[in-house]
């Protein structure tokens, strides 16, 4: 295969989630994705010949799959296994009460953390600190003024500690 096309293939490759976006996004069904898929690289194949190295692959690859997936649409609009626009505007809307009640949940659990830190013994809750701020064992044995097996065992025992209080707090 000439390098030019191996070139070309790669950056298909590289690219294919934007493929699998405009996929997901115009159609319901496993059958008719692939069969989108499938078209929007037989098409990107047919006009590599028009693609300008002077712009972005991307922009070009997505202006061709969406022509394709807005024919695509066209042709299999009557027989419902299209998505609508209101489906998608809906999911859209799901998923972002979803993340906000997620991000919620986790600031909720956050808080609780560090209120259950903070009720820690002086030396356990500076040793869980410097464990959430990444540091090594060794590092942490070296401010504390305690071995590493010492700090492991302590940070294990917190960590425990703490996760059953979580689990008894959040029932």
């Amino acid at each position: 295969m000439p390098n030019k096309k191996r070139e070309f293939l790669a950056l298909i490759q590289e690219n294919k989630r934007l493929i699998f976006k405009i996929c997901n996004t115009y159609c319901s069904n496993r059958e008719d994705r692939e069969d989108l898929a499938q078209e929007i690289v037989y098409q990107l194949w047919r006009s590599e010949h028009t693609y300008d190295a002077g712009y972005k692959f991307s922009t070009w690859m997505y202006r061709v799959a969406l022509n394709v997936a807005i024919s695509f649409y066209r042709s299999h609009a009557n027989t419902g296994s299209m998505v609508s626009f209101d489906d998608c505007a809906n999911d859209v809307e799901n998923a972002i009460a979803e993340d906000t009640e997620y991000e919620n949940e986790i600031e909720k659990n956050r808080q609780l953390l560090y209120r259950l830190i903070g009720e820690l013994k002086e030396l356990d809750r500076m040793l869980i600190l410097l464990f959430l701020e990444a540091k090594s064992y060794k590092e942490i044995a070296e401010i504390a003024g305690i071995t590493e097996t010492n700090v492991a065992t302590r940070i294990n025992r917190i960590k425990e500690k703490l996760k059953q209080q979580i689990t008894y707090s959040n029932n």
